[in-house]
């Protein structure tokens, strides 16, 4: 079996591969964005600008777009959330990250991902990065109890 990239478990062939050929339309906004990153897996950059909205064609680069989607390795798709984009739905928004290596370099794309149904067909329109959150650090006293878990005092412990 072939799985598909978009990471659904299913046969590319009976998966993603049809949306990309043209032999069916996806009937959900995370359908289209899964075959949208499987698109870019398998460098098919026509796909994914005629999946995007005609009305936000304007500016698309598909030599840039190509370059990137053959020299990165593509690792991953996780779906975070969905919002709406279902099967009688007009509008939708998928969250989602896409892990991939650049020069080696392991990297993530975690965007917003806003979609539009125009005479009963999935769009791309438009997309935003979802910001990292910042690492937080808990701030140990002397007097409290160590982080390692002896039941001694971080002083007298790993504050030493």
């Amino acid at each position: 079996m072939n799985l598909c990239p978009c990471g659904s478990g299913i046969d590319y062939g009976k998966c993603c591969e049809p949306l990309i050929k043209g032999a069916r339309q996806a009937q959900t906004a995370e359908e289209l964005m899964r075959s949208r990153y499987t698109a870019y897996v398998k460098v098919e950059i026509d796909y994914l600008f005629e999946t995007t909205h005609p009305a936000h064609r304007q500016g698309f680069d598909h030599e840039g777009t190509r370059q990137w989607a053959e020299n990165s390795v593509w690792e991953g798709l996780e779906i975070v959330t969905t919002g709406k984009g279902g099967t009688d739905d007009g509008e939708g928004r998928v969250e989602f990250i896409a892990r991939f290596r650049e020069k080696g370099v392991k990297k993530a794309h975690h965007e917003l991902a806003e979609f539009k149904k125009d005479d009963g067909k999935w769009f791309f329109t438009d997309g935003s990065a979802v910001p990292r959150k910042p690492a937080t650090s808990v701030k140990v006293g002397r007097n409290d109890p160590c982080t390692c878990g002896s039941g001694l005092k971080y002083k007298k412990c790993c504050g030493k």
